[in-house]
């Protein structure tokens, strides 16, 4: 009697992926795709778009799984993928950020320790995030989100670290104000 494994592992199922197994392949995007669509989502409001860069992004991983050299996870390799695929997106889109380099801008690192209070639901949550200008949006996103650095997102963007910094600081302070609207409305207050 045949053995049919009915679970591959990780490793097993990116070198036949490699090898152009396109049964392989559909396991690793059957696997990912819903994580990445909810990566491309953060970034792109519209999700017909945002699926359209997830498939990308896809074709992409595909191209170069040879590359992914098990250093780090597979998952954190192909959202960095993501990721990149969606700024490049919003620069094709806009062909800018709408940044302006604010040095006189106080940005003080206490304002990293905000932490939302109150009882509201991960879409009500996007839906302040998607109401953030693109700029905005992408650094929050890549700062609270995805952890970079303001220096990595100042390189990754092409603009400079005050930019970055800036940039979090509007959209925190967007946020907040929102939050409050939100906070008020619910209470009954406003």
């Amino acid at each position: 009697m045949k053995v049919i494994a009915l679970h591959k592992n990780e490793q097993q199922l990116i070198s036949e992926a490699i090898a152009n197994n396109r049964q392989a392949q559909q396991q690793l995007y059957s696997k990912y795709a819903s994580k990445m669509l909810s990566v491309c989502r953060q970034y792109i409001k519209d999700i017909h778009h945002a699926e359209d860069v997830m498939i990308t992004g896809f074709m992409k991983m595909f191209t170069n799984l040879k590359k992914f050299e098990n250093k780090g996870s597979f998952e954190g390799w192909i959202r960095r993928i993501m990721i990149h695929e969606c700024i490049d997106y919003l620069r094709v889109k806009k062909n800018s950020f709408n940044h302006k380099d604010i040095d006189d801008v106080i940005y003080s690192e206490e304002e990293d320790n905000y932490e939302m209070e109150g009882d509201f639901s991960i879409d009500d949550i996007q839906l302040l995030i998607d109401n953030l200008p693109e700029g905005y949006k992408t650094v929050f996103n890549l700062y609270i989100i995805e952890g970079y650095k303001h220096n990595e997102i100042a390189e990754l963007l092409n603009i400079s670290e005050g930019t970055s910094k800036s940039q979090l600081s509007h959209a925190k302070r967007i946020l907040q104000t929102q939050i409050s609207e939100l906070k008020s409305k619910s209470n009954g207050t406003k």
